[in-house]
């Protein structure tokens, strides 16, 4: 028998998913306007987040100049005194951190700004003036100024400042072409489409280095009222066409131009909408009642009320990538002598291939392919998960039946969170997407359902750790395992995915009576 790696065991899973046991997957999809499939239809790249490339430039910045100073008291100072002092670096560090707390404090650190030249550059300049200076004065009245080199300090000075110079040339092409590209864009649709929605896209369009990018308007009104294109911005459907359009094209932002004294259409639509990954706003630049100044969040100028935030964005989704990355690696590698023994117990306890392939709900509810261990027999094989496996179901094999209550069939998922990145280790669990409660799919049993797509689903889950696994036969159980999902979402956290992990094995051992 060859040796079980990766590319066998995915290769195997391949050559499963071609047999005539599976069966056809017909995707239920709500038919948008041909405005709105030209729309989709337009090559989209993957978004970058503004605070998240900051904090880089920001440490760019602290490491470009702890480089320069210390490679300069390497090379000059060092040679010199004839031994290595921790004086040096100590204060090149300090230079460091304080050239970075200025910059913030002069508010360079924008990707608008990053787009420009002579601004970021004016600002900058005098900034690291400003730091030396600062240290200057420090070294006079602390009167260590003598034993620092003043040829080390003005080399510093200016290498640092040529350092800066040239790597903000750099990210301002690197930020320039991320712009073409729409990769800073947020990609902003409106809901309204009256004189309300086309002064909203005209304040917004009006502004300068706007990273809004106008998508189209959204409206269920058929009369007069509603207008065909809002200051150029084109109507693509009603309202009950955002959920599939946000589904088929990136979406960031939804903008509420509907007054806030028509309260009652806004609640419907949120109803609609808060299962969607993104976030949304009510706009209240035509509104005549006015908050306190910080109760709005701005768009440019334009003030707008917070309704719903897109959960793990920027670093919380950076964090959340190592995480699975790291500790999903370093999990693989500990299961790979498990996985090896359970496909050689599949191979061996029924014919056909070790693993098995099924079309489950993902992020925003994308069609993902999730593998697993093969657990029925390979001619009653169910891919899209039409009949739901109960307790002493024939179809399920000797060895299905123990790996499915010891959730050891879930093991080569580790490949999906590792290689393709379409699994968290954690997160809401994901469901086949022909999954039913008696003749009902899931969303059409439990309200929200779809909610819990809002993030990347997971391998084990805040909802399983809690008993919610397995078999789903009464509404309760889908119930709460939305719930628990909806929980987990709200309330996320590295340490928060780091408890529900180190939980599994002990919720595997005693809360399996639902899993066949």
């Amino acid at each position: 028998m060859e040796p079980l790696n990766a590319r066998s065991m995915l290769d195997a899973a391949t050559s499963a998913a071609a047999k005539p046991a599976d069966q056809p997957f017909v995707e239920r999809r709500r038919r948008l306007s041909p405005a709105a499939l030209e729309v989709v239809n337009q090559k989209v790249a993957r978004a970058y987040s503004p605070i998240v490339i900051a904090g880089f430039v920001r440490f760019a910045d602290f490491a470009l100049l702890s480089l320069v100073g210390i490679a300069l008291y390497v090379g000059y100072v060092m040679p010199l005194a004839g031994a290595f002092s921790w004086v040096y670096p100590a204060q090149v560090i300090a230079v460091a951190v304080a050239a970075v707390v200025c910059f913030q404090a002069a508010d360079i650190y924008q990707v608008q700004l990053f787009r420009g030249q002579l601004r970021q550059m004016t600002r900058m300049i005098s900034s690291w003036s400003f730091v030396f200076l600062l240290f200057i004065g420090i070294s006079f009245f602390a009167k260590f100024g003598n034993d620092v080199s003043r040829l080390w300090l003005a080399a510093f000075y200016f290498l640092g400042l040529a350092a800066l110079i040239a790597e903000r040339l750099v990210l301002r092409s690197l930020v320039r072409r991320w712009a073409r590209q729409g990769r800073l864009d947020r990609r902003t649709i409106i809901v309204g489409s009256d004189s309300n929605g086309e002064q909203l896209v005209e304040a917004l369009k009006a502004q300068e280095d706007t990273d809004i990018h106008v998508l189209g308007v959204f409206d269920d009104r058929n009369d007069s009222r509603a207008l065909d294109t809002c200051a150029g911005a084109r109507k693509l459907g009603k309202v009950d066409d955002i959920v599939e359009f946000a589904r088929r094209t990136r979406v960031d932002l939804v903008l509420f131009a509907l007054p806030i004294s028509a309260e009652t259409r806004i609640l419907e639509m949120l109803k609609k909408l808060w299962v969607l990954p993104v976030d949304i706003r009510l706009s209240a630049h035509t509104n005549k009642l006015r908050f306190r100044p910080r109760s709005y969040s701005y768009l440019g100028e334009v003030p707008t009320l917070d309704v719903f935030e897109a959960p793990i964005t920027d670093w919380d989704l950076v964090m959340k990538w190592l995480f699975d990355r790291v500790v999903g690696s370093l999990a693989l590698l500990a299961a790979l002598p498990v996985m090896g023994l359970v496909a050689l117990a599949v191979k061996l306890d029924s014919p056909g291939p070790v693993l098995f392939r099924q079309k489950r709900f993902g992020f925003n509810n994308e069609r993902i392919d999730v593998y697993k261990f093969r657990s029925m027999y390979h001619h009653q094989a169910d891919p899209t998960a039409a009949k739901v496996v109960t307790k002493n179901d024939p179809r399920v094999t000797r060895v299905g039946r123990f790996i499915r209550k010891t959730s050891l069939d879930e093991l080569p998922q580790l490949f999906n969170v590792v290689f393709a990145g379409n699994l968290s280790l954690v997160g809401p669990r994901p469901h086949a997407v022909q999954g039913k409660l008696q003749s009902r799919l899931f969303d059409e049993a439990v309200d929200g359902y779809f909610a819990r797509h809002r993030v990347k689903p997971g391998i084990t889950g805040w909802a399983q750790i809690n008993g919610w696994r397995g078999e789903i036969d009464n509404e309760e159980k889908i119930q709460k395992r939305v719930e628990f999902d909806l929980y987990y979402i709200e309330n996320w956290s590295v340490l928060f995915d780091l408890y529900i992990l180190l939980k599994t094995p002990i919720s595997l051992l005693t809360k399996n009576e639902n899993a066949y």
